[in-house]
């Protein structure tokens, strides 16, 4: 669970695992002191961290060559009615054609895009 609590600078929010923690804010045109990332920006996160740390492990248990990855995602919410996570997956390392295939769809499959895939609910606590 994540926890959110108000910081003392408008806007700013203090975000916390319990283990780790991060600041989230909003940028400076809606009152923010863009301190931390904006929350769009940590569900994009979400999902290039979770296609990232997939590879690597799907390479690990497969003894693929991988040197390195970088994912990048970006959500598109230009459509009233649609959003779209756009990304972008660039890897590292003396691979073959059919291992940079197989890694590309692998990422496509990291549980954080399966989940966001589902049909998506809201309850209060």
């Amino acid at each position: 669970m994540i926890e959110a609590t108000s910081d003392s600078v408008r806007y700013q929010t203090q975000l916390t695992s319990g283990l780790h923690s991060v600041l989230s804010d909003t940028t400076r045109d809606k009152g923010g002191s863009e301190s931390g990332f904006r929350p769009h920006e940590l569900l994009e996160a979400a999902l290039a961290s979770c296609m990232n740390i997939t590879l690597r492990m799907y390479a690990d248990q497969h003894g693929l060559a991988l040197a390195g990855v970088t994912t990048r995602v970006r959500l598109d919410r230009s459509k009233p009615d649609e959003s779209a996570l756009e990304y972008e997956v660039e890897l590292q390392g003396a691979l073959s054609g059919q291992d940079r295939a197989r890694l590309i769809d692998v990422a496509g499959k990291c549980p954080v895009r399966k989940t966001l895939s589902k049909r998506m609910g809201f309850r209060t606590g």
